[in-house]
């Protein structure tokens, strides 16, 4: 971790706390706090020597914390573009075609990538809208529909369908994928791919999760545990629980999170994404006995299972 600043901040009514904004190597762009490390560990907030934390000021201090990152995130994030390639040219958004969809005045489509909002049928039979999916677009409309944007690219241009995939930038640099993460109204999805900026979105998206904005505080949405996944095979979720072990077999990569392989949950790293990982963690077993949050589409292979391509899918909470 490489320490760049430190800022001085009273919260009110709360108690003066020392904010260090600092980049961990192994995930750029992720801030870290001093607030009192049995505050919110799932979020990385370590002990600052000397500070005395009640329970009820360190949820409201974590609270506050997590909505200032936020801010911090899209603030430095949109004072720049984060390693992303943009076009000079600007372009009218004329259509929405969802919470993360668009199309352009000049035909092309658009793919707001790294972000999933919910889904609307667009003419697919039997297909039920996700909750929040009428307002999700309804937001992104607000912020692009007949306005001119930029786009910029960071790792695959186009996908199966011909889309574009790119991130939007409006007037000011306003970055539209960290808005609709700020508000609620996405949630991360990336790609082995497409990996760009993706430690600030997860920032985003965490404190709009803490703060129970937009869709976080619909329960289609919340985080599952990792003994109670067997009935949403097939969508795509939030799972977090202990990781029991890991095993390697015919070089596939098994983190079990139960005793029975055979039905408990578990994440599977393919040989071929195997070398993804190396930079965050040498050595997959080191992981055995953390708790972590996995997110992905839930299959079902002997048992519930996200298959893992990028270590950004995998989040260690303590």
């Amino acid at each position: 971790m490489q320490e760049k600043d430190r800022h001085a901040v009273r919260f009110p009514a709360l108690l003066p706390i020392e904010i260090v904004d600092a980049v961990d190597s192994e995930a750029p762009g992720l801030v870290w706090f001093n607030l009192g490390k049995k505050c919110l560990p799932s979020h990385r907030i370590t002990m600052r020597p000397g500070l005395i934390c009640s329970r009820r000021h360190c949820r409201e201090l974590c609270s506050a914390a997590l909505i200032l990152v936020a801010a911090l995130v899209l603030a430095a994030t949109n004072s720049g573009h984060a390693n992303a390639e943009v076009a000079a040219n600007w372009v009218v958004v004329t259509e929405i075609v969802d919470g993360d969809t668009v199309r352009l005045a000049d035909g092309r489509q658009v793919r707001l990538v790294g972000i999933q909002a919910p889904k609307l049928p667009l003419g697919r039979r039997n297909f039920k809208t996700w909750p929040l999916g009428e307002e999700s677009k309804s937001v992104l409309s607000g912020l692009v529909l007949q306005k001119s944007v930029r786009l910029a690219f960071g790792g695959r241009r186009i996908d199966r369908h011909g889309r574009l995939l790119a991130h939007l930038h409006g007037k000011g640099n306003q970055w539209i994928q960290g808005e609709m993460l700020s508000r609620g109204m996405a949630r991360v999805y990336s790609f082995p791919d497409n990996r760009t900026r993706v430690a600030a979105m997860m920032a985003l998206e965490r404190a709009a999760r803490v703060a129970r904005r937009g869709i976080w505080a619909h329960p289609f949405y919340r985080v599952r545990d990792a003994d109670r996944v067997r009935s949403d095979k097939g969508t795509f979720q939030l799972v977090e629980g202990r990781v029991l072990d890991v095993a390697t077999v015919k070089g596939r990569t098994y983190m079990n999170f139960g005793p029975d392989w055979r039905r408990d949950f578990m994440i599977s790293i393919g040989r071929r994404h195997r070398k993804a990982f190396r930079g965050r963690w040498p050595a997959l077993d080191i992981l055995e006995g953390r708790l972590v949050r996995v997110r992905g589409w839930l299959i079902w292979r002997n048992g519930p299972m996200i298959e893992a391509t990028h270590p950004e899918q995998i989040e260690v909470l303590e």
